[in-house]
C-alpha cells in the first residue's frame, strides 16, 4: 500500500525538533524538498539528533520553549507542534513542563499557524485512552482516564491540547489536524527514558535482567518511527481534521517483547519481574481503519525487522543519557 503525498511544503516548523519522533520529522521534510525550522529547548530533546542536519540548506535552528512563545521570522505553511516530554521519566520528572508544552505551548503554535494560515498538526498520543476499556482502540472511544494519576500530567496535557486544538479551528477556522500516535521505536531513542523498547534493548546488550512490569501479560502495538512518520505527513497532507491514530495494530505482551530483544541482540540476559507501574494500561492497540481509508496508509515494518534495525543503531551510536 502506497501513500500519496503529493502536497508538497515549502517551509515546515517543527516544535520539538530535536527530539525522537521530531528529528526524523525534520529530516523527511529535508529530504522532501521543504526548509525546516526547529524549534526546541532541549529539555529531552538531544543536540546529537539535529547535528547532522546544521549543515543541510533550508535547515534552522532556534532554541526556545514553546510555551514561553514563537518567534519565526519566515512565515511558515506546515507547523508540526511536537515538543512535549513524552516518556514517563520525562514527564514524571517535569511535570509542570508537560503541562505547559500541551497548553500554552499548544496555544502558541496554534496562533503561528493561523497568522500564517498554516496547516497544524497536534502530536496527540494513544495515553488519551488511558486504561481502555475498548480493544483495539477507535477514535470515537473517550478513554479511561485518571484526571490525577501519576500519568495524568502527560494524558491530560495531551486531551486538553486536542480540546485546545478543535476549538481553535472551529472559532478561528485554523486548519488543524490530530494524530494520534501508539508507541513509536527506532534509533535516536534515549537508553533510560522509561519507555520499553530502549529500555530492553540497553539491557540486552549491556547484558543486564531485563525488567518486566508486573507479569508481563500487558500489551502494546509497536510502530517503526519511519512508518510512523510517513503517517503523519500523510495525515499533514490529507487535509483531514481527525483525530486519527497512526500505530501498529499487531498487539504484542511485554514479556514477548523481552524475549524477543534478547533473541535478536544474541544477549545472554535474563528476565527479572518488578512492580507494575500505577494506572499502567492493560492493553494498547490502534484500530487504524481510518487511516487505512482515508490516507492509504498502514505500517510496512514488521518488529523484527524494527527492532533489528533499532538494536543496530544502540549498538553502533546509542549514548548513555
Amino acid at each position: 500500500m502506497t501513500t500519496d503525498f503529493s502536497r508538497s511544503w515549502e517551509h515546515a516548523v517543527v516544535t520539538g525538533g530535536a527530539g525522537f519522533v521530531g528529528s526524523h520529522l525534520c529530516t523527511a521534510l529535508l529530504d522532501a524538498g521543504a526548509a525546516v525550522t526547529c524549534v526546541d529547548d532541549f529539555s529531552t530533546g538531544r543536540p546529537e539528533n539535529i547535528a547532522p542536519l546544521l549543515e543541510r540548506p533550508g535547515f534552522t535552528l532556534v532554541q526556545a520553549n514553546v510555551a514561553e512563545g514563537l518567534r519565526i521570522k519566515r512565515p511558515p505553511d506546515l507547523v508540526l507542534h511536537f515538543a512535549s516530554p513524552a516518556s514517563p521519566a520525562d514527564y514524571l520528572r517535569l511535570p509542570l513542563h508537560t503541562m505547559e508544552a500541551g497548553s500554552l505551548g499548544t496555544r502558541n503554535a496554534l496562533e503561528l499557524a493561523h497568522s500564517a494560515r498554516a496547516r497544524f498538526v497536534l502530536a496527540s498520543t494513544s495515553e488519551v485512552y488511558g486504561d481502555p476499556q475498548q480493544n483495539p482502540q477507535d477514535e470515537r472511544y473517550w478513554g479511561n482516564v485518571n484526571p490525577v494519576g501519576p500519568r495524568s500530567v502527560y494524558d491530560e496535557a495531551k486531551r486538553f491540547g486536542e480540546a485546545l486544538t478543535t476549538a481553535h479551528a472551529e472559532t478561528h477556522g485554523t486548519d488543524t489536524c490530530i494524530v494520534r500516535l501508539f508507541n513509536t521505536y527506532g534509533p535516536r531513542m534515549r537508553g533510560h527514558d522509561g519507555r520499553a523498547v530502549p529500555t530492553f534493548v540497553r539491557q540486552a546488550l549491556d547484558g543486564e535482567p531485563l525488567t518486566v512490569t508486573g507479569d508481563g501479560r500487558q500489551t502494546r502495538s509497536l510502530c517503526y518511527v519511519d512508518d510512523t512518520v510517513r503517517g503523519i505527513l500523510a495525515a499533514a497532507a490529507h487535509g483531514m481534521r481527525g483525530p486519527v491514530n497512526i500505530g501498529n495494530p499487531a498487539e504484542i505482551t511485554m514479556l514477548d517483547l523481552a524475549r524477543l530483544v534478547v533473541e535478536l541482540a544474541g544477549s545472554p540476559s535474563d528476565i527479572r519481574f518488578i512492580e507494575r507501574p500505577v494506572d499502567d494500561p492493560a492493553v494498547r492497540c490502534p484500530d487504524i481503519t481510518l487511516a487505512r481509508d482515508k490516507l492509504g496508509w498502514e505500517p510496512q515494518v514488521r518488529a523484527e525487522e524494527g527492532l533489528r534495525r533499532t538494536i543496530a543503531w544502540f549498538r553502533e551510536d546509542g549514548t548513555d543519557d
